[in-house]
């Protein structure tokens, strides 16, 4: 799962949102590493939506344009948490292994 796709299913969880809403929780959620383009957005949605992993919540008129806001699945929110604990695994299996080289971690991270 690409960290764009990982974010905005996340982003999801606690409640249907638009386009913009996806966008800015995305980027308050990763701490601003992601920054989805409304372009990139909507082909990220178009494949979590053909995956079954999100869709389409309800549209609503704002402004004289429909606002369609979108909702994870259930297949989303199993997909979600699977991939939450295989990052979780891979980070576990890093950092015990760094801690084990013997030799301290310094520098900055990038």
């Amino acid at each position: 799962m690409s960290e764009p796709a990982f974010f905005i299913l996340t982003a999801l969880v606690d409640a249907p949102r638009h386009g913009y809403g996806i966008v800015a929780e995305t980027t308050e959620l990763s701490q601003g590493r992601v920054r989805l383009k409304i372009g990139s957005l909507y082909g990220a949605l178009d494949r979590l939506v053909g995956d079954g992993l999100v869709e389409v919540d309800r549209e609503e008129a704002w402004q004289g344009r429909l606002r369609r806001y979108y909702r994870l699945t259930e297949r989303g929110r199993h997909a979600l948490d699977a991939e939450a604990r295989r990052l979780a695994a891979n980070a576990h299996l890093a950092s015990a292994r760094l801690a084990n080289s013997g030799r301290p971690v310094t520098g900055e991270s990038s």
